[in-house]
């Protein structure tokens, strides 16, 4: 336990994972097929914590592949606008292709559509592993969307490798997207491996009911993992909030209730928030409350790397919110 906080303390995070482009039809409310005008942002769920993680005043370093074209370039501006290492961030020619997410600014009827054929992040390899100076970091954190094909799954068990004999912590977003994998069977026993591996880990009542096969299990899987392997597991339940698994205890927090717009970006913030409060030294329940409300922020605006508060951003909204539900 205290290596993790300790590394997470250290504010400075090393990321494996997919950064992407979104499209969102402009105005909010919008329909994709009635859209005129789009909105670019960049999207995808380790670069959203990564440039999360650095609008509270924190590094983060991305380790990924990007489609060696304008829309890969796009991408690592947009990183780097937000503050993200790009050292990391490797260029792979051919049919490869960068991830896009046209989703909509709506709840109602709401659409996402992914486009994730040859994606270029899967083709992140040993390679770009190797040549991470993990010692330089506090905390490895990755979605577990990098798990989903090779050669990117063999290079992300091998970075856990390097990392725990780096004495990093790992910690691990669930983050399972169906239409990535080549199977259910193949997810659930790829996932169950890296979850065995992780120091933390981050997933919905969902995710782990899948890893437990059997979503009625999936907060008894939780509590195994937490009791086995895991120092921290925070079992998320939507709008009933959250379960935190952490040293034979359960920490029981609510939601920050707010009128979305739309249902995508609220675990990247939640994640983002979290490490950051975690950084500046807050208690544990503090933290998840915290990154519940980042959660809240982001989906009551449009966009997700954008959308994601900073800190004053963040102290104006509990400063002005009721509070919490209660569970």
């Amino acid at each position: 336990m205290e290596n993790l906080l300790d590394g997470i303390r250290a504010n400075n995070f090393i990321i494996l994972g997919r950064a992407g482009m979104d499209f969102v039809p402009d105005p909010p409310g919008t329909k994709t097929e009635d859209g005129e005008t789009f909105t670019a942002s960049l999207g995808g769920s380790s670069a959203n914590i990564g440039a999360g993680i650095c609008k509270f005043g924190g590094k983060a370093a991305l380790v990924t592949r990007v489609s060696d074209d304008s829309i890969g370039r796009y991408c690592v501006n947009q990183l780097r606008h937000y503050g993200v290492d790009t050292q990391y961030v490797t260029p792979v020619g051919g049919e490869y292709r960068n991830s896009l997410a046209v989703y909509e600014s709506r709840l109602d009827d709401h659409q996402t559509v992914i486009y994730r054929n040859g994606a270029a992040d899967f083709q992140m390899d040993i390679s770009d592993i190797e040549a991470v100076p993990y010692a330089d970091y506090g905390v490895l954190i990755t979605a577990g969307t990098v798990f989903a094909a090779e050669p990117s799954r063999t290079a992300t068990f091998h970075a856990f490798d390097l990392a725990q004999k780096a004495g990093l912590p790992i910690i691990f977003d669930v983050d399972y997207r169906p239409y990535s994998w080549p199977s259910p069977q193949v997810a659930e026993e790829v996932l169950s491996r890296a979850a065995a591996q992780c120091d933390m880990i981050v997933g919905n009542d969902e995710e782990f009911g899948f890893m437990a096969g059997d979503v009625d299990k999936g907060r008894a899987k939780a509590r195994e993992l937490a009791d086995t392997t895991a120092a921290i597991v925070i079992y998320k339940m939507g709008e009933k909030g959250a379960i935190t698994f952490c040293e034979g205890k359960e920490i029981r927090t609510g939601i920050y209730p707010t009128k979305a717009l739309k249902p995508t970006g609220a675990g990247d913030s939640f994640m983002a928030g979290l490490m950051a409060s975690l950084a500046a030294g807050m208690d544990l329940k503090t933290a998840i409350l915290r990154g519940s409300a980042c959660a809240a922020i982001t989906v009551s605006k449009p966009g997700c790397a954008p959308a994601m508060p900073d800190g004053p951003t963040l102290e104006a909204f509990l400063a002005d919110h009721p509070g919490p539900t209660t569970v």
